[in-house]
């Protein structure tokens, strides 16, 4: 199938670079970049859908790839939208429904950019896959590229999760632990990549990450067949939440949809450099800044969400600019919000997610309470990433077992007022 894409625009100065362009970010400015289309008009009927698909490439003509038999053969998109009636009934929201991301391949919604990145990579020739990660787009990388055999790379922070490093290390990647923070990581993965020559899948730094992500929000609407009136991001980076709202728009410039949804910015009060960036446009009431002056500070993130814990966001000004023009809002919360989150959802939802996924409902709740969501609004929660991850930061708060002892008058004690 034909890819509409024909080129690059960066989100800071707006400069234009055709489909050529071989770098990853602005050579004018240094800003990150937007794949382009030029969408056909007056197309008849759903030319989007390849239904005979069951991936994320049953959606290949919105996207910038063409050569889908360099994809892995994994299954990657997708993902369950599930009603949740008791969720609804706690918070007074008529219309909740949670998409469950991590039921991808390598259990997190990273897997949409890492299956686009992959056949980008495998189109231009790439040898070597590499990125930094706090361990969800390192486990997808690695999951991915041993589909294909693949070298993968990954640099990680120290003290990233050890079912993450887990996943890595099973997965047949070379990981490096770096002594440091993710941004530490970062750094130092962009600069071995720059000297090396690998393919570089950096989240933010990489646009075609973001058209990956931007799969969920097509996904969306196929499966709703309509729009929401908001969507509900766990925020981290910035580029979970640009890629949804550059799926969203995509789907209005080709004409299929009238309407978009508001873009609900969640994230912890120990790593809100994003959400401090969108309250400080809406307090001097801009709408439409110029982009190229507004910036996004570093923070000094503590949070136990240790997909979400950015000092620097990467994709922070796409970000900022999917929750301004969207008309959406941005909320912070605390981590025992955050962790308390995490038994609601699986007792009342049936779904076990990780602290950043958890930090989505954590974050609707918040702004339900704050009036910022109303309670006829339809409402879709995105949950990234599995609770199997950091099965650490849910012990915390999930309980412990009751020791009994072995016999069967005992069993019938402990069980007297079940």
């Amino acid at each position: 199938m034909k890819t509409h894409f024909n080129g690059f625009r960066c989100f800071a100065c707006g400069a234009e670079q055709g489909a050529d362009y071989a770098g990853y970010v602005c050579p004018q400015c240094g800003g990150n970049l937007e794949v382009r289309y030029d969408w056909p008009r007056h197309a008849p009927g759903r030319w989007w859908l390849e239904p005979a698909r069951r991936d994320i490439f049953r959606y290949q003509a919105l996207l910038p790839v063409s050569r889908l038999e360099l994809a892995s053969p994994l299954r990657v998109g997708q993902t369950p939208l599930y009603d949740a009636p008791r969720l609804s009934a706690a918070t007074g929201l008529k219309h909740l429904l949670l998409k469950d991301d991590g039921q991808n391949p390598s259990a997190s919604f990273k897997d949409r950019a890492g299956a686009v990145a992959l056949v980008r990579a495998r189109e231009i020739g790439a040898q070597v896959l590499c990125g930094a990660s706090t361990g969800n787009a390192g486990s997808s990388m690695a999951c991915l590229a041993a589909s294909v055999g693949m070298p993968c790379v990954i640099f990680v922070p120290e003290k990233a999760p050890a079912a993450k490093i887990a996943q890595l290390l099973v997965f047949g990647a070379k990981v490096f632990a770096v002594r440091g923070t993710y941004d530490d990581a970062f750094d130092l993965c962009m600069e071995v990549c720059r000297q090396r020559g690998w393919f570089n899948r950096n989240t933010g730094h990489n646009p075609f990450t973001r058209e990956g992500k931007k799969t969920a929000a097509i996904e969306l609407y196929e499966q709703l067949g309509r729009m929401p009136d908001w969507v509900v991001v766990p925020t981290g980076d910035g580029n979970i939440i640009a890629g949804i709202w550059k799926g969203f728009q995509d789907l209005k410039e080709a004409g299929i949809v009238a309407r978009t949804p508001k873009m609900l910015c969640a994230q912890s009060e120990a790593s809100q450099a994003i959400s401090a960036a969108v309250w400080a446009l809406q307090q001097t009431g801009q709408t439409k800044p110029d982009w190229a002056k507004v910036q996004v500070a570093a923070v000094q993130a503590t949070t136990v969400a240790d997909s979400i814990s950015v000092d620097i966001p990467r994709d922070g000004l796409a970000a900022v600019r999917a929750v301004v023009e969207s008309g959406g809002a941005a909320v912070a919360v605390p981590d025992a919000e955050i962790l308390a989150a995490i038994p609601e959802l699986a007792r009342s939802a049936g779904v076990f997610a990780e602290p950043a996924a958890a930090c989505a409902w954590a974050g609707l709740k918040k702004a339900a309470r704050d009036g910022l969501v109303q309670p006829d609004e339809t409402v879709v929660c995105m949950l990234t990433g599995n609770g199997l991850k950091d099965v650490a930061s849910a012990r915390k708060v999930a309980g412990e077992p009751v020791a009994l002892d072995n016999n069967i008058n005992a069993a019938l004690a402990a069980t007297e007022n079940i």
